[in-house]
């Protein structure tokens, strides 16, 4: 599975991040916080947070949202051990 990350910069191109990326970052660090697009659907974020608490993980997921428009939110989602 591959999920869309938030954009820094409205000109930026999306990247793609896998669960085994994710993954090993958390292996590196032991937590994480990931900012995902609004275009990922929520029943795929809904899996990443199964897999990751499948495994022994606390995973928190959230709308975040940063205008007045509906439309403007991304997803918080913070891995940690």
């Amino acid at each position: 599975m591959e999920l869309i990350l938030a954009k820094n910069d409205l000109k930026d191109k999306p990247k793609k991040v896998s669960l085994e990326k994710i993954e090993k970052e958390l292996k590196e660090s032991g937590e994480k916080i990931f900012y995902f697009d609004r275009e990922n659907p929520h029943k795929e974020l809904v899996k990443l947070v199964e897999y990751f608490e499948e495994r022994g993980f606390s995973v928190y997921l959230r709308e975040v949202k940063y205008g007045l428009d509906d439309n403007n939110y991304i997803y918080e989602v913070h891995i940690l051990k």
